[in-house]
C-alpha cells in the first residue's frame, strides 16, 4: 500500500504554499526599487508612498475579509483573493508611472488583504488545537522563507527579464496555487474525500446550526490590546521587508545581486524564528495547561531580543555586524508571529477569521507609516540607521501592549477554550 498525504497536512501544506507566494509578491518590490526608482524616476519618499499603497486596502479587508472568511468559508474567499492579487502583479510589470504603480499595488492589497484572516479560519477547522502554534508558526516561516528567497529570485528575474519581467512570472505562479486551491481544500474536514476517522478525532468540533451574529464590542474590547502589540511587532516586520534590499544596496554601495544575498540572509533567520517560537508556545502550553503564559513569554521574549539585538547599531557601522545584529533583530521579532496568530482563536474560536482580521489591521496600519516614515527619514537626513533605530521605541511598547493580553479568557466564558486551558499556579507568572 504506498504513501498517501493526510488531508489536514495536505491543507497545511496548501496554507504555507500560500503564505510563501504572497510575501513573495507582496516584498518583491522591495528588491526590485532600485530599479523602478530609476526607470520611472521617483524619490525615497515617492518608493515609500509606493510601499505604502498596498497597506489601504489590507488594512480596509482585514476585519471585512476575516468576516468573509467566517460567513462565506476560506474555500472560495482565498481562491478569488489568488486570482486578484495574481492579475495585481502581472499588471505590475506594465504600469506606466508612479500612478499606475500605486493603483496596481492597491489592487494587490485588496486581493491580498483577506487572505491571512481566512487561513486562520481554516486552520480554526483543520487544526488540533494543541498545534495551534506550530501550525500559524509553520505558515509564517514560508512567508519568511519568501522574503529570504525574494530578493535573490527577483534580482536574478530583473538580470535577465527586466524588472517588469519579473513581476508578470511571478503573477502567474500565484494562479496556479488558486486553482489547486480550490480543487483540493473544504470547508469542514469531514467533506473532503480522502479525510480519516482518525483525523476527524482529533479536530474540533464542527459548528452546528446557523452562525451566530458577531459580537463586535465584546471583540473590540478584547482584541485592541493584541492589535496594538502586533502593530509593534508589524512596524519592524515592514521596515525590514520594503527598505532592507535597498539599505545594504545604497548604503553600502553594492550591486543588486550581493545586497540580495545580505537580505536574504536576515530573512532566514526570521524564518527560524517563526517556527520556533510557535513550537516553544505550544511546548509551554503543554507543560503548563497555561494559555496565557505560554503565549506571553514568547512575546515578550521576541520582543526583547529584538530590541537589545538593535542597539548595537546605534554605535557600530561596520556592514558584518549591522548584517548580523539585523538578523538577531529579525529572528527574535518573528519569535512573536506563532504566539500571536493563535491568540486570536483563543480568545473567539467561533469568529477567529473576525478575530484576527483585527489583529491584523495593526499590520495593515503599520504597512501604511512604517516604510513611508522610513522614506522620509531617509530623505531629510540621509541616515538609512535612523528608521531601525526607531524600531527600537516601538519593541517597548509592544512589551508594554503585550500584558494587557488575556487569551486564557475565551470570549464565550461558558465555553472551556480547551482541557489544557484551565489556570494553573503558573497563572500568576504573568
Amino acid at each position: 500500500m504506498g504513501w498517501k498525504l493526510k488531508p489536514t497536512h495536505g491543507v497545511l501544506a496548501l496554507l504555507c504554499v500560500m503564505y510563501f507566494i504572497t510575501y513573495i509578491d507582496r516584498v518583491n518590490i522591495g528588491t526590485a526599487a532600485s530599479a523602478i526608482k530609476s526607470d520611472l524616476g521617483l524619490s525615497h519618499t515617492q518608493m515609500g508612498v509606493i510601499f505604502s499603497a498596498f497597506g489601504y486596502p489590507y488594512l480596509l479587508f482585514q476585519v471585512g475579509g476575516g468576516w468573509i472568511g467566517d460567513n462565506f468559508g476560506p474555500r472560495k474567499t482565498l481562491f478569488w483573493c489568488g486570482m486578484i492579487w495574481a492579475i495585481a502583479t502581472i499588471l505590475t510589470g506594465f504600469v506606466t508611472g508612479i500612478i499606475t504603480l500605486f493603483l496596481a499595488r492597491i489592487l494587490l492589497g485588496f486581493g491580498e488583504g483577506a487572505t491571512f484572516p481566512s487561513a486562520t479560519c481554516a486552520m480554526q477547522h483543520w487544526t488540533p488545537f494543541g498545534k495551534r502554534g506550530f501550525a500559524q508558526g509553520l505558515t509564517h516561516a514560508f512567508s519568511r522563507i519568501g522574503n529570504a528567497v525574494t530578493p535573490p529570485l527577483v534580482a536574478a528575474l530583473v538580470t535577465y527579464y527586466s524588472w517588469r519581467g519579473s513581476f508578470i512570472l511571478l503573477g502567474f505562479a500565484s494562479l496556479i496555487w488558486g486553482l489547486i486551491w480550490v480543487v483540493y481544500y473544504r470547508n469542514e474536514p469531514k467533506k473532503h474525500p480522502d479525510i480519516t476517522e482518525e483525523e476527524l478525532k482529533i479536530l474540533p468540533t464542527p459548528r452546528e446550526g446557523p452562525r451566530p451574529q458577531a459580537p463586535w464590542g465584546a471583540l473590540i474590547r478584547r482584541m485592541w490590546p493584541v492589535t496594538l502589540t502586533y502593530f509593534c511587532y508589524a512596524w519592524c516586520l515592514w521596515l525590514y521587508l520594503n527598505w532592507l534590499p535597498s539599505f545594504f544596496k545604497e548604503n553600502y554601495q553594492l550591486d543588486l545581486m550581493k545586497s540580495a544575498f545580505f537580505a536574504s540572509g536576515v530573512f532566514i533567520l526570521g524564518a527560524i524564528g517563526d517556527t520556533v517560537g510557535g513550537l516553544l508556545s505550544d511546548r509551554i502550553l503543554h507543560a503548563t495547561g497555561n494559555v496565557r503564559l505560554a503565549r506571553l513569554s514568547i512575546v515578550l521574549v521576541g520582543f526583547f531580543g529584538a530590541l537589545l539585538s538593535l542597539l548595537p547599531i546605534i554605535f557600530v557601522h561596520d556592514i558584518t555586524i549591522v548584517a548580523i545584529c539585523l538578523a538577531c533583530g529579525f529572528f527574535f521579532a518573528e519569535l512573536v508571529i506563532g504566539p500571536m496568530w493563535s491568540i486570536p482563536m483563543d480568545i473567539a474560536p467561533k469568529f477567529s477569521g473576525t478575530a484576527a482580521g483585527l489583529m491584523n489591521s495593526g499590520s495593515a496600519f503599520a504597512l501604511i507609516v512604517s516604510p513611508l516614515a522610513g522614506g522620509v527619514m531617509i530623505d531629510m537626513t540621509g541616515n538609512w540607521y535612523l528608521p531601525f533605530i526607531m524600531t527600537i521605541l516601538l519593541m517597548l511598547i509592544g512589551m508594554a501592549a503585550a500584558f494587557l493580553m488575556h487569551p486564557e479568557k475565551p470570549l464565550e466564558m461558558d465555553e472551556p477554550l480547551s482541557p489544557l486551558a484551565g489556570g494553573t499556579p503558573l497563572e500568576a507568572a504573568l
